[in-house]
């Protein structure tokens, strides 16, 4: 009796090893995946800076040679997308804090005073 519940034992023991071993496995296989694909996301990352220090030192030269503010364009760049997200923040806040038909008409209202604005 004592012999064959040492065997279960063993057995079960050998068994939970093999699975370890096989999900051992397989996370070794994910983590060589997952460290590919960080390389991979690395050079195009790299490639993707070099391509936008080009594109820059290009718009850069095209501006100045029209006599072209970069600063005033970049300022104006960031308050229009600063005013956009703020809008959204308040629609997002009014939206949430009313329930119903009412939450689309605030949301449309605030969309209609914007549509005639031009862009900055």
């Amino acid at each position: 009796m004592g012999l064959g519940s040492t065997t279960k034992k063993i057995q079960s023991i050998a068994d939970t090893a093999e699975q370890m071993y096989q999900r051992l496995n397989d996370l070794r296989v994910q983590v060589e995946s997952t460290q590919e694909t960080v390389q991979t996301t690395g050079e195009k990352v790299q490639t993707l800076e070099s391509e936008i220090i080009e594109q820059r030192a290009i718009l850069t030269a095209i501006a100045e040679e029209m006599d072209i503010d970069l600063d005033r364009v970049q300022a104006d760049a960031h308050i229009t997308e600063a005013e956009a997200k703020s809008e959204a923040d308040t629609e997002a806040t009014d939206e949430s804090d009313t329930a119903g038909p009412e939450s689309e008409t605030s949301a449309d209202t605030a969309e209609d005073d914007t549509a005639g604005e031009p862009p900055n």
